[in-house]
């Protein structure tokens, strides 16, 4: 791989996993096609070798750079001259940690699905092999790419709230309510199996999300939790309900709902922060609205690149006031801010500080910790858990 970075042209991507069938490898793809930052060149898009061919010929990547596994496609492409700049992992969770030391080793940035890892102690090897490496990584945690999420956040940190004091966050979905799994869903397949999901189940696909956003809304720091994961179908391996209690450093106090059994629920992400000066509310399912409510005056509706919003918001939208963005545009957002921060990296300068702030490295550690510890206070019970 080169190690200068040329700015005049996109940064080559490559991408494990992500192949026919799979639906998060096409939101990856297309986020990192919407702001021109990236080209598709390489890939090891599945497990089996002529899946990951048939893949690479639909996506239009060259034969010669469809990679029958991930360790064959490292070697090979840190070795070309126009070898890939960047990686994507978009496979189950439980190769995340061998496929992102593999790139890491072989001197390319690594962009990763989250969770991480499965489980802490990987978590904690990768930061370490990150850190060694001066390689970027980025965690995929796209809720953080929202406009008014990061409206919100600015809104925190400026004080406009006050002292923070209840944090309330759910994100209820209802399409695991049946045995979907047993019915040929690769999707369900692999979120409810413990060998390739790990040992959470809906606490570790939607809960870890929820949890990220409380995180990087408020800049609060842990301090306990009291958890309750409860799998509602029978014959399910893993959790598909969460409730949980939590407490944060300062005082602030926290409820967390995450279910993929609740009817009606298509991706229910929301987020309520209340302070002593007024309090927040976004929905996930109405991203381009932001609710204020100072205290003592009528709530007021910020809405995507409207009035009265910081450089933050304004910074992550693309297009005027009332055409909605949604989705995908939020992914797209963490592709161009990572963008920044590899060129940044590779030509030896500051990134723009707009592009900073995104989930990397120790969110993912944060996120097992998380993990871990729901984990331990649900086997024990619901005890109240240490950070």
């Amino acid at each position: 791989m080169s190690q200068q970075q040329d700015t005049s042209r996109r940064l080559r991507l490559g991408m494990v996993g992500g192949g026919q069938g799979a639906f998060i490898g096409g939101v990856h793809r297309m986020a990192a096609r919407l702001d021109d930052h990236y080209e598709l060149v390489a890939g090891a898009f599945a497990s089996d070798a002529d899946r990951s061919r048939a893949s690479a010929a639909e996506l239009h990547v060259a034969p010669d750079r469809a990679y029958p596994d991930y360790r064959a496609m490292a070697e090979a492409e840190s070795q070309r001259d126009d070898g890939i700049d960047v990686v994507a992992i978009v496979t189950p969770n439980h190769v995340h940690f061998e496929v992102a030391k593999c790139f890491l080793e072989a001197g390319i940035h690594v962009i990763c699905d989250k969770p991480m890892t499965t489980t802490l102690e990987e978590a904690r090897a990768l930061a370490e092999l990150v850190e060694r490496s001066g390689r970027f990584f980025g965690l995929t945690h796209n809720y953080t790419g929202y406009s008014l999420v990061r409206q919100a956040r600015e809104m925190v940190a400026n004080g406009e709230l006050g002292e923070l004091r209840v944090i309330q966050v759910e994100y209820p979905q209802d399409w695991l309510s049946t045995r979907l799994e047993d019915s040929g869903v690769k999707q369900a397949e692999w979120r409810t199996d413990p060998k390739r999901s790990g040992p959470a189940g809906c606490l570790g696909d939607i809960g870890t999300h929820a949890y990220n956003l409380v995180r990087f809304v408020t800049g609060l720091e842990p301090q306990a939790l009291a958890a309750d994961l409860h799998t509602f179908v029978e014959g399910r391996a893993l959790d598909d309900n969460v409730h949980m209690m939590l407490r944060f450093k300062g005082g602030a106090r926290g409820m967390l709902w995450s279910s993929q059994v609740s009817p009606g629920n298509e991706n229910g992400l929301r987020l309520r922060v209340y302070g002593s000066r007024g309090g927040l509310e976004w929905c996930q399912e109405e991203p381009n609205r932001l609710v204020h409510s100072p205290l003592g005056e009528p709530p007021r509706t910020l809405t995507r690149n409207g009035p009265d919003l910081g450089a933050a918001a304004l910074g992550a939208a693309r297009i005027p006031p009332g055409h909605p963005e949604g989705y995908l545009e939020a992914f797209a957002q963490l592709y161009s801010d990572f963008a920044e921060q590899i060129r940044a990296r590779e030509s030896g300068r500051e990134p723009e500080a707009l592009a900073t702030g995104t989930p990397g490295v120790a969110d993912g550690v944060d996120g097992l910790v998380f993990i871990t510890r729901a984990l331990e206070s649900s086997s024990a019970g619901g005890i109240w858990v240490d950070f």
